[in-house]
């Protein structure tokens, strides 16, 4: 999937959020974006690193400590 295809995907969430939103104002919308897109790139990171957390993390791009405590505040590990 290339980043347009992932920028579309998005887009289209966001504005079907603002349809359901019907009027009403949002609120803190980039927490919950953010919040909503992290745990499952996480856990299907992880998942084809094979659980493997210094993979993951060199995929993701961030320090393998920072990918170990994201993945404790999401519960993907204990």
């Amino acid at each position: 999937m290339s980043k347009k295809a992932i920028d579309d995907c998005i887009r289209t969430s966001v504005e079907q959020y603002f349809k359901d939103l019907r009027g009403a104002e949002p609120d803190a919308l980039h927490e919950l974006f953010l919040g909503a897109a992290e745990k499952p790139l996480l856990d299907v990171v992880l998942h084809h690193a094979q659980g493997n957390q210094s993979k993951a993390a060199e995929w993701l791009g961030i320090n393998r400590n920072t990918l170990r405590r994201k993945l404790l505040d999401h519960k993907l590990i204990k």
